[in-house]
């Protein structure tokens, strides 16, 4: 369930009407509603609540879905943790209000900046994924005079059944320890003075639809549990990772936060760990769109293309992954208006600048405003300024006000991030 609706024949984004919003703020635009952030966090949590009563469990919320200061802030206010990539996503779940002891660190990639700067804050816990890696965040604790508390990803080379490009549990994938490696590695771990061993992590891809995958791992991880315990080593949590899919299409089915609830408890709810999980996709997914206008309505010989002002640098996932985005139109279409078929594209000097090939549409003309769906997660993060197109502002709607979270980029500002070498200046001047 989201929180956009039409009423009187107008989209509204709560109780604010989207032509309100574009009017002040224009587009293309990402509008995000406070309500529906909340509510799925709540779905979500209520349901490990219920599955593991009594049971320790932490909601660490995936920055990279949607890292906008205000999104991050809604979900802290909820008690919200994160789970953080970067040294910057780190910076910017404290600056939002998230608790450092609620924050994991996770990631192939982590400089010794990085994990100097996690140390310093007092994170939650290191989810390592090599044993260069271990190494290096051995050295800089010794170093500082901590002990890192740490993780392991392990990589149970489970079949998540998702897009390629998002799949992370296979043996092939970059992420993780090999599963037959892994108590290899949390003995060499438990023997360095400045490594503090506390728990297991899995986390096997995004956007899944179906829950045998994550049975699958969790059993897997259920027996790696058990192993590194008889080991002597002592496991105190649990991160189960993220990954739970969300319909893109309207009305198809998707797994439910209960049913996933119950996998958890049957595979692991015994094993008395803390538990972590990091969902980012099904909290901020459906909680925002973008906001597009078209610019024009051109027929080609055999095709018609709806051109609009929103283009893949803003959102990248059509391009990408071939990503299905349902479309709303600002205006109700009336039950007698004859729909069409077109190709909705964008202004970007590209053929795969294309989000919807040969879908049906109500009439349009310049001007007409439409909403992709699901835009909240994956969206305004990816987006660059390829064609020197500036980066669209970000609105949060909470109730009846709405307010720009993140304001549109102008070209002066991002051409003037350029500098000329010397000699370009020298010449400039003669």
């Amino acid at each position: 369930m989201n929180h956009f609706e039409y009423r009187d024949g107008r989209l509204h984004v709560e109780d604010v009407p989207l032509a309100d919003i574009a009017a002040e703020v224009g587009t293309p635009a990402y509008v995000y509603s406070s309500a529906t952030l909340r509510r799925h966090y709540k779905v979500f949590a209520a349901s490990l609540a219920s599955a593991m009563p009594g049971g320790r469990h932490t909601v660490c919320y995936s920055v990279k879905a949607n890292s906008n200061q205000a999104v991050i802030g809604v979900l802290a206010a909820m008690g919200s943790g994160a789970d953080v990539v970067s040294g910057g996503e780190l910076k910017r779940a404290l600056k939002a209000g998230i608790p450092a002891e609620k924050i994991v660190f996770s990631g192939v990639g982590k400089t010794s900046a990085e994990m100097r700067q996690a140390l310093e804050a007092g994170i939650k816990q290191f989810n390592v994924e090599s044993e260069p890696e271990l190494a290096v965040l051995s050295e800089v604790a010794l170093g500082m005079g901590v002990r890192a508390p740490v993780a392991f990803r392990v990589n149970p080379d489970v079949d998540a059944e998702t897009h390629a490009k998002i799949s992370t549990g296979k043996a092939e994938n970059k992420f993780g320890i090999p599963f037959d490696q892994a108590r290899d590695i949390y003995r060499l771990a438990a023997a360095l003075p400045s490594i503090d061993v506390i728990g297991v992590d899995v986390h096997i891809g995004s956007q899944l639809t179906r829950l045998a995958p994550f049975e699958s791992a969790f059993a897997r991880v259920a027996e790696l549990t058990a192993q590194l315990r008889a080991d002597g080593h002592r496991i105190r949590t649990l991160d189960l990772g993220g990954g739970l899919g969300i319909p893109y299409v309207r009305n198809a089915p998707w797994p439910q936060p209960d049913a996933y609830a119950g996998i958890i408890g049957r595979t692991v709810g015994h094993l008395g760990c803390e538990l972590i999980f990091e969902p980012g996709r099904m909290i901020t997914g459906n909680a925002g769109v973008l906001m597009s206008s078209v610019i024009y309505v051109k027929q080609g010989t055999n095709r018609r293309f709806v051109i609009l002002d929103a283009a893949m640098n803003d959102l990248i996932r059509p391009a990408m992954y071939d990503a299905h985005h349902e479309i709303l139109p600002e205006t109700q279409p009336e039950d007698d208006d004859a729909w069409d078929r077109a190709d909705l594209v964008g202004p970007v000097c590209e053929s795969g600048d294309t989000f919807a090939r040969d879908c049906e549409v109500p009439p349009l003309a310049a001007g007409d405003i439409l909403c992709f769906e699901t835009a909240g997660a994956y969206g305004a993060v990816m987006s660059s300024t390829y064609n020197t197109r500036p980066l669209v502002a970000e609105v949060l709607v909470d109730g009846d006000r709405f307010a720009i979270v993140r304001p549109r980029e102008d070209v002066d500002s991002l051409i003037g991030r350029d500098r000329l070498p010397p000699w370009m200046q020298e010449d400039a001047a003669g």
